[in-house]
């Protein structure tokens, strides 16, 4: 049994933060965010609206599109670093909004790679026969814990989430393959210092810059693919100049990646998948097409997945 996606779904609040408005917020420019990172706006949860809200409402989505329900949901996994609370998980407070039988649900921590932890995790429980359908879902309202009087983090970051759906798909549909990976040792260069986020920003560039380019070449060799293989390339959402590098080092053409940052900027594991559905919804993937996906984020963590879209 191969285990692909079903069914895609997204949700992005209201609020636009533009980057005219961050100049009066912090000494930055318009053109140093747009020339450094390629973003221009970012979206921003108001106060009433958390993790497990967006989480809801983009999982809702995605079950209409599988053309399922919520009693046809085996397993929720929610990839999230910014949970509405210490516990209960999101995803068990999105079992209990969507309906859901007494599944399992858990979130899933490995900050920006965290869809694509969801999703492998995902696949083995489809693959071994254990679930039907799991919905995958990467959740963050990093608004909260981004300092806005830091302009070295504060015009990166947005709040989204986005859903997946997993579950049997024909032979030689869905994931073909996968690499997952982490580095403790680079903590200290990405984690949240007590209530906001601290970056690095020169050693998570250099580092993101060499694993993404590795970990896709490697995970296209693991299915057995080449380079020219590759119809759509789905990077992690972080930052223009790191997302050219990795294409280039793949040799696919701009216009066969996915490019969502300049309108929503970092919105860590929901960008992956938000990308994916805006893709698919725009006609830029097509049955049959290899994506790779690639992220990387805090841990230092990584994960990589090749995946022949189509049921």
């Amino acid at each position: 049994m191969n285990a692909g996606i079903l069914g895609l779904g997204k949700y992005l609040p209201e609020r636009v933060l533009t980057n005219a408005e961050l100049e009066k917020m912090v000494d930055t420019s318009d053109e140093w965010i747009r020339t450094r990172t390629g973003i221009e706006e970012r979206r921003i949860a108001s106060d009433d609206i958390q993790s497990s809200h967006m989480a809801t409402m983009a999982a809702e989505e995605a079950i209409r599109d599988a053309g399922l329900t919520a009693n046809d949901i085996d397993m929720i996994l929610v990839a999230t670093i910014t949970p509405d609370y210490g516990f209960p998980s999101v995803a068990s407070m999105v079992q209990h909004n969507i309906g859901a039988r007494h599944i399992p649900a858990m979130d899933v921590s490995a900050a920006c790679a965290g869809f694509i932890y969801g999703a492998v995790t995902a696949k083995q429980f489809v693959e071994s026969g254990v679930c039907k359908h799991v919905l995958v879902i990467g959740v963050e309202k990093l608004s909260k814990i981004t300092d806005y009087t830091d302009r070295n983090t504060c015009v990166l970051f947005g709040d989204a989430a986005g859903a997946a759906v997993i579950g049997p798909v024909s032979d030689g549909k869905g994931i073909l393959s996968f690499e997952l990976g982490t580095d403790g040792s680079g903590l200290k260069h990405l984690f949240q210092d007590g209530d906001y986020i601290y970056m690095n920003g020169r050693e998570v560039f250099k580092f993101a810059v060499r694993q993404m380019g590795e970990s896709s070449l490697n995970v296209i060799e693991k299915a057995n693919l080449q380079k020219e293989d590759v119809d759509y390339f789905i990077p992690h959402q972080a930052n223009m100049r790191i997302m050219e590098s990795a294409r280039q080092r793949l040799g696919v053409p701009v216009e066969k990646m996915a490019y969502t940052v300049n309108k929503y900027g970092n919105t860590s594991s929901s960008t992956i998948p938000i990308a994916l559905y805006e893709a698919v919804k725009e006609g830029k993937i097509n049955d049959d097409d290899v994506i790779v996906m690639v992220g990387f984020g805090g841990g230092l963590s990584w994960g990589a997945l090749t995946l022949r879209w189509g049921k």
